[in-house]
C-alpha cells in the first residue's frame, strides 16, 4: 500500500531549512535505501507543502519518519498527516487496474 506523508511547512521554511537539511536528507535517503520512501520533496509556487511517498503494510513507516524528522522536531513543519493512497496506474501501482 502507498501512503502520502503531507507536511504543512512554516512561513520561514526556506530561510530555516539549511540548518536541518543535512539531517533530514540523511533520514530520507536511509528510508529510500530500505525501500520505504519512493519520492519526496516540497511543492513549489508557493513553497507551503511537502509530500513524501511511502510504501508499506501500514502507515506506521510514514508516521515514524515524521516523528523522527528534524524538520518536524524543529518546527519547520507546522502540521503533518499520513493519507493512504490507492494507486491504480503505473509500474509500481499497489492495486493495478486496467
Amino acid at each position: 500500500m502507498h501512503y502520502l506523508l503531507i507536511y504543512d511547512v512554516s512561513p520561514d521554511y526556506l530561510e530555516r531549512r539549511a540548518e536541518f537539511r543535512g539531517a533530514h536528507l540523511k533520514l530520507a535517503w536511509a528510508a529510500a535505501e530500505r525501500g520505504e520512501l519512493h519520492l519526496g520533496g516540497a511543492l513549489a509556487d508557493p513553497v507551503d507543502t511537502a509530500v513524501l511517498l511511502f510504501e508499506g503494510d501500514s502507515p506506521a513507516v510514514a508516521e515514524s519518519f515524521a516523528q523522527a524528522d528534524p524538520y518536524v522536531l524543529n518546527g519547520l513543519v507546522t502540521k503533518w498527516r499520513v493519507r493512504p493512497w490507492t494507486t491504480v496506474v503505473g509500474e509500481r501501482a499497489a492495486t493495478p487496474v486496467r
